[in-house]
């Protein structure tokens, strides 16, 4: 008779949660970056493009963050 066990360790030692950490602050990070980006292509835009793209200039903000975070 065969067993499938699906345990996974979670990180305790000091190292693992720094390790973690770092690599969260380096997500964020990237997701920032990206946001900022798009927010500044955005507001590079003229209002005849922004119109054309169905937006007005108050809405860059709000669209840059959902195109990054996913947020609805």
């Amino acid at each position: 008779m065969a067993y499938a066990s699906d345990i996974q360790n979670a990180p305790h030692g000091i190292t693992d949660r720094f390790a973690a950490l770092i690599k969260n602050l380096g997500a964020r990070y990237a997701r920032y970056k990206t946001y900022r980006s798009t927010l500044n292509e955005l507001a590079a835009l003229s209002n005849a493009e922004l119109r054309d793209l169905g937006l007005c200039r108050a809405q860059i903000r709000s669209v840059a963050y959902e195109h990054v975070y996913d947020a609805h």
